[in-house]
């Protein structure tokens, strides 16, 4: 592994550098790059003005996270080769790579039933031909496919470096303090046992913090009824063009940026290069799509257009249970006078999102005593509910104008 002098200052950590001439080819590959065009939270600056920051420094920011892992179980005497080293890096700094235009909201839409982990693979491997195989350990690293498993857990696990990056990075953008986690004591006994990765003991109440942190901050930023209902929005516009270009629409040209992902006639050569479109989209195309959007003629696209550009959003109610149908059915009858019938659903909807804290499996975390003696964390700590942890809790929600709501 080359010896790199580039450093990055982070607003977290401070100074990071670059291990390696491939990780720095990698940061500076277009692939990589579109990243800094891509929001970490999606629409959430809609709820906290500082939440502005990308996959681009979430990435390089997991990948010195790792760095740090590496260099605590090197001095508890890991043996860790320079190769496995460097892929481990490269294996998280590229983890979020397959994701869309803000994150999470738009990837459904675009490509329907692929999910951003299944793109990132796509994407490795098209950089591993790229890099004619110098990927390829980082590839089995990340698909869990390599021998060592804790090398995979650190990228994907309970506790993995991706979590402890952005925890205690959208805690510090948005200002939610209850995120905010000691990583570096996390880090500091993080152990590794039969390739498996353990937990010292002594770290246990670190470990407790990181899951409640993880609970309040996914009910309190990331599930934010107002960036929930922003981001449903979006998803409702996108699905109002491709029901445009799917029916036939003469006014939107092939050339146009979405087009290969909503066209159902789509021949060979688009399928074939349907991924390479996708790498080229990144918040600013959607952006100005919206705005180009509030004055079109459709009255549905530029209602929806001019809510999200100016946070005219709808009303969105949560509860436990799911929302009585004859509710909706009401909503719908005091907006049908405002908008044609066919296009109620795409300003009263209903659904539902889901939380899970901890998977009680086999990839639990591990706690391992002075003496040897290894244990799930939930037998030491008796006094949270981990049952409640780790099963999905759902909630439901209503959206509606808010014009309706006094009607």
């Amino acid at each position: 592994m080359q010896i790199n002098h580039t450093l990055f200052n982070d607003p977290i950590y401070g100074f990071i550098a670059i291990e390696s001439d491939l990780i720095l080819e990698l940061i500076n590959h277009p692939y990589f790059q579109r990243l800094r065009h891509i929001s970490q939270m999606g629409l959430s600056s809609l709820v906290y003005p500082g939440a502005h920051h990308t996959r681009f420094e979430h990435a390089i920011g997991a990948m010195h996270v790792m760095q740090k892992a590496i260099n605590v179980l090197l001095k508890k005497g890991i043996i860790i080769s320079e190769e496995e080293q460097e892929a481990m890096q490269i294996a998280i700094l590229l983890h979020d790579i397959g994701h869309g235009p803000f994150s999470h909201a738009t990837e459904t839409t675009l490509l329907s039933g692929v999910n951003h982990e299944e793109l990132s693979i796509r994407i490795i491997k098209l950089l591993n031909e790229e890099f004619k195989g110098a990927l390829s350990l980082a590839s089995k690293i990340f698909t869990n496919n390599y021998t060592r498993g804790f090398m995979h857990q650190l990228v994907s696990g309970q506790v993995d470096v991706d979590r402890l990056d952005y925890l205690k990075r959208d805690s510090f953008y948005t200002g939610v303090t209850e995120g905010n986690i000691n990583t570096d004591r996390i880090l500091s006994v993080m152990n590794v046992e039969n390739e498996q990765l353990v937990f010292e003991s002594k770290g246990v109440h670190s470990l407790e913090k990181f899951l409640l942190a993880r609970r309040l901050m996914y009910w309190q930023v990331y599930l934010h009824k107002t960036s929930l209902v922003a981001e449903l929005v979006l998803v409702k516009v996108l699905t109002r063009f491709k029901t445009m270009i799917e029916s036939g629409n003469h006014t939107i040209e092939p050339s146009h940026i979405l087009f290969p992902f909503f066209n159902t006639s789509k021949s060979k050569k688009i399928k074939n290069n349907i991924l390479n479109h996708y790498l080229k989209l990144d918040n600013t195309d959607i952006l100005f799509l919206l705005k180009s959007w509030m004055t079109h003629e459709d009255i549905v696209l530029k209602k929806l257009s001019t809510q999200l550009i100016q946070r005219q959003l709808p009303k969105i109610e949560i509860k436990e249970n799911p929302f009585d149908l004859s509710e909706i059915k009401k909503l719908n009858k005091k907006l049908s006078s405002l908008t044609s019938s066919d296009d109620l659903n795409y300003f009263v909807f209903t659904g539902d999102i889901s939380n899970q804290m901890y998977i009680s499996d086999h990839t639990k975390i591990l706690l391992k005593e002075k003496s040897g003696k290894i244990f799930p964390l939930e037998s030491l700590i008796n006094y949270l509910d981990f049952k409640q942890f780790s099963t999905p809790f759902h909630k439901y929600y209503l959206c509606y104008p808010k014009s309706i709501s006094s009607l």
